[in-house]
């Protein structure tokens, strides 16, 4: 027995073994390129860090202005009859009046001594240095007060510094490592799907070897498919609703290692699901399964789906959803494709049964 498997235990090393070697090489390239690549990975990370930093800036806006109102109405109530200025204002008008009289006293002084008063020229003189120190004095009460005022403001206000962090020395390093190895397996899985239809290849019939093509091309597309509705449609939406949560309480410091790691489960989680109607062809060609095989499995089939989806998305209802309602999609369409495939050609013979017994 062990005899007979040598030859199929030795395709598969070699099938493995060129796999392998294409991956190396398509990480050597990814890693020249891995900056760029890493900016593409922490797009979405960014862009829900800016969007979360909106909405809380606009909610503590909106808060501090109606508790600025409320803080008005109570003052209007509490003294009806007195409705004073900012303080700006009057230190402003103080300002200018102390301006004022310093030219006055000025000019009344300069009045005095050619009068031949020196006494009184020199008392004005004083009274206009006097004026003039009041003036600058009262100008640095108004940039006090503004200053003051944009404290009590911004007192009312949270800020919002989320940011993306590593706690290792090398961190960014094992994570350019990480980000090369993932883009590493995305360009290389065309090759990857075509070594693994080389190895099923010898057990299939002339007519199915020839589906290399459909079985190859389709996969890989269907894989990035995946990925980029991963990436467009549900990271989005899924990092937004787990940033915002807490936030208003708590400063978030992504940690990037976590964070490449959970980026490469949800894309390789999504783009694996996305191979269902590959798969479901590829077992159809076999005649391992036919449309009312799937048809009555779909019940065990949605709840598996549901149950993927809470394990390979972040913990939220709404990703959960996001990848479930499309893999359920998905599975109906295999249902189609194995229809075309492998159809159930046993209604007849019931039928047909049926007909006899009825006779």
């Amino acid at each position: 027995m062990f005899e007979d498997l040598r030859p199929h235990l030795a395709e598969l090393r070699k099938r493995l073994g060129l796999s392998v070697i294409s991956v190396f090489i398509m990480f050597a390239i990814a890693f020249t390129f891995h900056k760029y690549i890493l900016a593409w990975v922490t797009q979405p990370l960014n862009d829900a860090l800016t969007q979360v930093g909106l909405v809380i800036e606009s909610k503590s806006g909106a808060e501090w202005k109606i508790q600025q109102e409320q803080n008005s109405t109570e003052v209007t109530l509490k003294t009806p009859e007195y409705q004073p200025n900012s303080a700006q204002s009057y230190a402003q008008e103080a300002s200018v009046s102390a301006e004022e009289l310093h030219d006055g006293l000025a000019q009344a002084s300069d009045l005095a001594g050619k009068q031949e008063n020196p006494e009184l020229a020199s008392l004005l003189k004083e009274a206009a240095a006097s004026a003039k120190a009041t003036a600058e004095a009262t100008a640095k009460l108004i940039t006090l007060l503004d200053d003051v005022n944009h404290s009590v403001e911004n007192a009312g206000k949270k800020s919002f510094e989320g940011m993306v962090t590593t706690h290792q020395i090398g961190g960014v390093f094992f994570v350019a490592l990480k980000v090369s190895f993932f883009a590493a397996l995305l360009g290389a899985l065309p090759f990857i799907l075509y070594q693994l239809w080389l190895f099923v290849s010898p057990g299939l019939y002339e007519n199915e070897k020839k589906m290399i093509i459909p079985f190859v091309a389709g996969g890989s597309v269907m894989f990035f498919i995946g990925v980029l509705f991963a990436y467009y449609v549900v990271t989005p939406f899924g990092f937004q609703f787990l940033i915002t949560f807490g936030s208003f309480l708590y400063t978030p410091l992504i940690n990037i290692e976590d964070y490449v790691g959970f980026f490469a489960k949800i894309m390789m989680g999504f783009g694996i699901a996305f191979e269902l109607p590959v798969f479901a062809y590829f077992l159809a060609l076999l005649g391992l399964v036919t449309d009312r095989t799937l048809k009555d499995f779909f019940k065990y089939a949605v709840l598996i789906i549901f149950v993927l989806a809470a394990l390979l998305t972040p913990p939220d209802v709404l990703t959960q959803l996001l990848m479930a309602f499309p893999l359920i999609v998905l599975y109906g369409v295999s249902i189609l494709i194995v229809r075309m495939v492998n159809p159930y050609e046993g209604d007849e013979d019931e039928e047909e049964t049926a007909e006899k017994k009825d006779s």
